[in-house]
């Protein structure tokens, strides 16, 4: 394995992460949003990753080990909440019904904090691992001279 499948993988880990920190803002941006472009309340949405098999040459001993175990992640997917939103009672609303109820989204700020956190702490450490892959390909070339 070269440097640059090290670097590759973890560059699939930063942008995943990426994804995944613009989405739970996305989600707290519109905590409150009762009424979207396609009608009814915002639907939180959430990431889905999935491996991706790094690529690279590898030697025809290790090729079925190393390649089977190397993977970087990619976002398959982005998803809606399919679960109904939040009735809330607000007969002030101007989005509300005849009983006074309005639907919310169904976005809890504590878990969208936390993910959040956790996409800011996997970003750290793919940043971590580049830095230490480029210091190890550093030191190579040193070694080298």
């Amino acid at each position: 394995m070269n440097f640059f499948n090290a670097f590759g993988i973890s560059a699939s880990g930063l942008s995943a992460q990426r994804v995944r920190m613009n989405v739970a803002t996305s989600n707290l941006a519109n905590i409150n949003t009762t009424r979207t472009r396609h009608g009814g309340p915002y639907r939180r949405k959430d990431v889905v990753f999935s491996s991706r098999p790094a690529t690279g040459s590898f030697r025809n001993t290790l090729r079925s080990t190393m390649a089977k175990r190397l993977t970087g992640v990619r976002v398959s997917g982005i998803i809606e909440d399919p679960r109904p939103p939040i009735s809330k009672y607000a007969p002030q609303h101007p989005e509300a019904d005849k009983k006074g109820y309005i639907k919310v989204p169904r976005i809890n700020l504590m878990e969208e904090m936390v993910n959040m956190m956790s996409a800011t702490r996997s970003y750290e450490a793919n940043v971590t691992a580049i830095k230490a892959t480029k210091d190890m390909a550093k030191k190579a070339l040193e070694i080298g001279r």
